[in-house]
């Protein structure tokens, strides 16, 4: 038969309530109390139906995790790192894609928050930075934490993750410049999202320290996708005068632009240095491998998922943490050909 919590509050000698706030993590819990219970579902092999706990409490135990994003690999690692939050302390994950653009966006939020039940929402770019989107949650009295491309918050929710992108932008550029590239193209993803924005400013930061003129024929909008860094490539590499290197928004557009130029006979990065940004698979998976930038996407999103929750048990917590992203040295990047 099916070990319920009964079973566990009469095996460890104490009630059915103590039982559940050890299950439920709260900080009020003596240890020696906390170690007793958890030996008894050891023993056990006691496992908590966390539907039913929602269903039956007062209390939501159910993270929602909010996207629009068309890159696989940044929702998987996101996905990843609220599981692994989410398993430790007890609670499940909501995933929930959404079109960021539709007219509708802040109905569909607040009503998943409300018939969900969800203890708080992670918020990924662009709909962490939609003031509308956190506005209608804060009428609502919603929980979430925002991970936002920047290097300072302003939100009085109070939970936010910082990812520092312009200062990877300035580190890989000045990585190509001290290589000696002097002729650096630029390929977009979507300028609704923050973190592009702030990586071209990396990106104009870095010349412009190294006393380097931008060419504005070098920047190319587009958006977060492998047709994207295709699209953007074949239009530099038709230029009478092409970049000697290319620094994409992400991995994603990095690798197209990698494929596009190697089908026109350039050799990277002999003829063509390129660089992409977030170190994800698809960094890995190209010939040459790429050189880009560090961003812990997974550890991102648990360091988000646990904030979210220690605001939400009135535990003390820090409300903001900035990640700083890093060069990764590879292949596909070299001194410019003479």
């Amino acid at each position: 038969m099916k070990v319920t919590i009964n079973d566990v509050a009469k095996y460890a000698g104490v009630s059915i309530k103590t039982v559940s706030r050890v299950t439920n993590n709260e900080p009020s819990v003596k240890q020696a109390t906390v170690d007793k219970v958890n030996e008894a579902i050891k023993a056990l092999n006691y496992q908590p139906n966390l539907a039913a706990r929602n269903l039956a409490g007062t209390k939501s135990y159910a993270i929602g995790f909010i996207y629009d994003n068309p890159n696989a690999y940044y929702i998987i690692d996101m996905q990843n790192g609220i599981l692994a939050a989410c398993k430790d302390k007890g609670y499940e994950l909501v995933i929930h894609p959404c079109n960021a653009k539709s007219e509708t966006i802040c109905d569909e939020l607040t009503a998943l928050v409300k018939y969900s039940r969800l203890a708080g929402l992670v918020l990924t770019p662009p709909l962490s930075e939609d003031p509308k989107v956190l506005k209608a949650l804060t009428e609502i009295d919603a929980n979430y934490v925002r991970i936002i491309a920047g290097e300072k918050g302003n939100d009085q929710n109070g939970l936010t993750i910082l990812v520092n992108d312009k200062f990877g932008a300035v580190e890989i550029t000045q990585h190509l410049i001290d290589l000696g590239h002097k002729h650096i193209a630029f390929l977009s993803g979507d300028l609704h999202h923050e973190s592009t924005k702030e990586r071209l400013l990396g990106f104009k930061q870095a010349l412009t320290i190294n006393g380097l003129k931008l060419n504005e024929n070098y920047i190319i909008e587009g958006k977060y996708s492998f047709e994207s860094g295709v699209d953007g490539a074949n239009k530099l590499i038709k230029l009478k005068h092409r970049p000697t290197a290319i620094v994409a928004c992400n991995d994603e557009i990095a690798a197209g632009a990698l494929f596009a130029a190697r089908l026109a006979g350039l050799d990277i990065p002999v003829d063509i240095s390129i660089v992409g940004f977030e170190d994800s698979p698809f960094s890995r998976q190209t010939w040459p491998k790429l050189t880009t930038v560090h961003q812990p996407n997974a550890e991102i999103a648990q360091v988000a998922t646990e904030l979210l929750i220690a605001k939400r048990r009135e535990q003390d917590a820090i409300y903001s943490k900035t990640f700083t992203p890093e060069p990764i040295i590879r292949d596909s990047s070299a001194i410019p050909k003479q």
